[in-house]
């Protein structure tokens, strides 16, 4: 046979073992090549169909993209196939959180506790767990374990200091909190520098102080009231901060420099994020700055509201502005946000009218509204948070989900009633109805973990009572 002969012979088949594909696969998954993973997969299961771990990747494909249903159902049929390692268990623990599904994901870690004891991935879901089953108690000791057996994971601290805080422990919670940043991927939100984060110290006048509007639009507004604080120790004080929050910032809190596009940071000497601000501060439940409000609405815009609301809602009913969903991105909005039909029970409410002040693709929901009482969609005309804040002078209540329109309702000392998942953001503290951060909130709680039918008949029940007390008085 010819040597031409030779080579264009078909090449033998090379086998890989399935062991060394599963590590593309995981390495697919890490670079976010989600499809790839997929297909990889897709062989590994042709020939070797029911391979515990490749079903047990394919789960956790699905959960990097956001589909904790797929995630689940496949994961537990790796685990009858046999994947049932300690990692494993916690990965489909974590999904039953996310599904509400609290009672196995807790056996779910506690198979992996039982497996690997010493492993602190398997105490700080349990802590995850816990948080989400509001036993604050049992997550602080779970992500104390997970602490002691890795002194670095900035998970286990962030959750530690989240819980801290829920329960009121402001002063320790603090300090735990500082971990965020030191989680994968969340530097990036800070400035790309060798320059220290601030101590809270005073710098000299000639040394620029650089704030970090961090997180989301309710956490700017919220650690905006420390910014007086901050100005007080420093001259000259520079703000980055997100287009859609600047102009409210320059307009309450003049003095510094504010720019949205890091090339416009001047030389600096130390930065700090704005969430950082009250541990400096050494603020405590007593000693929250008790400023509201600290934003205003501006009295021409909310002229033009009164008479844009005075067209569109009829004489005599009571103005209920409403927002049912939060930023979709956020981390915990399956648990915060909800859909507008859910707030049926407010639709059938006599003497109100609805006030959609909701932003984003949830606005889209209106379109099916069906309630009696008459909703008003005004997201095409919403332009701005100035828009919002002159819209809320004009109203008689807000009612909402944990989302940026109910911190600034609360920094305008605007009524405003909060409904809260069963185990909420840290910020609004355990079991209270009020909040030390904003005296004009009232806050409505679910009475279990995504129990949101009896909060919302509270809610309604509450405005059938408003909009009986008395006539509405005439917008200021």
């Amino acid at each position: 046979m010819s040597a031409a002969l030779k080579l264009n012979a078909p090449a033998a088949a090379v086998p890989v073992p399935v062991s060394e594909l599963l590590v593309v696969v995981r390495e697919y998954i890490d670079a976010a090549r989600f499809d790839a993973a997929d297909r990889l997969i897709g062989h590994i299961l042709a020939g070797s169909p029911g391979h515990a771990e490749a079903l047990h990747l394919l789960g956790y494909n699905a959960f990097k993209r956001d589909q904790p249903e797929d995630a689940a159902r496949l994961m537990e049929q790796a685990l009858a196939a046999g994947a049932a390692a300690p990692r494993q268990l916690c990965n489909l623990a974590e999904v039953y959180r996310l599904l509400g599904r609290l009672d196995d994901g807790l056996a779910a870690v506690r198979r992996a506790q039982a497996l690997a004891p010493t492993d602190p991935v398997g105490h700080f879901n349990e802590a995850m767990l816990r948080y989400e089953r509001m036993e604050p108690d049992i997550c602080i000791r779970a992500a104390r374990r997970a602490i002691a057996l890795k002194p670095d994971l900035p998970e286990a601290h962030m959750r530690l200091g989240q819980t801290l805080l829920l329960t009121g422990a402001l002063k320790d919670g603090w300090e735990s909190y500082e971990w965020r940043y030191q989680i994968a991927g969340a530097q990036a939100l800070m400035p790309k520098s060798d320059k220290p984060q601030w101590d809270g110290a005073p710098l000299a006048p000639d040394q620029w102080l650089l704030l970090v509007a961090d997180q989301g639009f309710g956490d700017v507004i919220m650690f905006s009231r420390f910014l007086p604080w901050a100005m007080a120790r420093c001259a000259s004080i520079a703000v980055a901060v997100s287009a859609e929050m600047r102009g409210m910032l320059e307009a309450h809190f003049p003095g510094p420099r504010y720019f949205s596009r890091w090339d416009d940071a001047p030389p600096f000497a130390a930065y700090c994020p704005f969430s950082g601000l009250p541990r400096l501060a050494g603020t405590l439940i007593d000693s929250i700055p008790d400023t509201t409000p600290y934003f205003r609405a501006e009295p021409p815009r909310v002229a033009k509201w009164r008479d844009r609301l005075d067209q569109l809602v009829a004489p005599g009913l009571r103005r209920v502005a409403i927002a049912w969903a939060g930023r979709p991105t956020h981390n915990n909005d399956r648990n915060r946000s909800i859909t507008l039909d859910m707030l049926a029970p407010l639709g059938a409410v006599p003497g109100i009218a609805l006030l959609a002040i909701q932003k984003g693709p949830a606005v889209a929901q209106a379109k099916t509204w069906q309630g009696a009482a008459p909703l008003v969609v005004l997201d095409a005309e919403i332009e701005c948070f100035e828009d919002t804040a002159a819209i809320l002078e004009n109203v008689d209540v807000l009612v909402c989900v944990d989302t940026s329109v109910g911190h600034l309702a609360g920094a305008l000392g605007r009524p405003a009633w909060i409904m809260l998942p069963y185990a909420p953001d840290w910020r609004w503290l355990m079991q209270r109805s009020d909040s030390p951060w904003y005296p004009s909130l009232r806050l409505f709680r679910q009475p279990g973990p995504r129990a949101w039918t009896p909060l919302i008949e509270q809610v309604a029940a509450e405005l059938s009572a408003l909009a009986g007390a008395a006539p509405p008085a005439a917008p200021a």
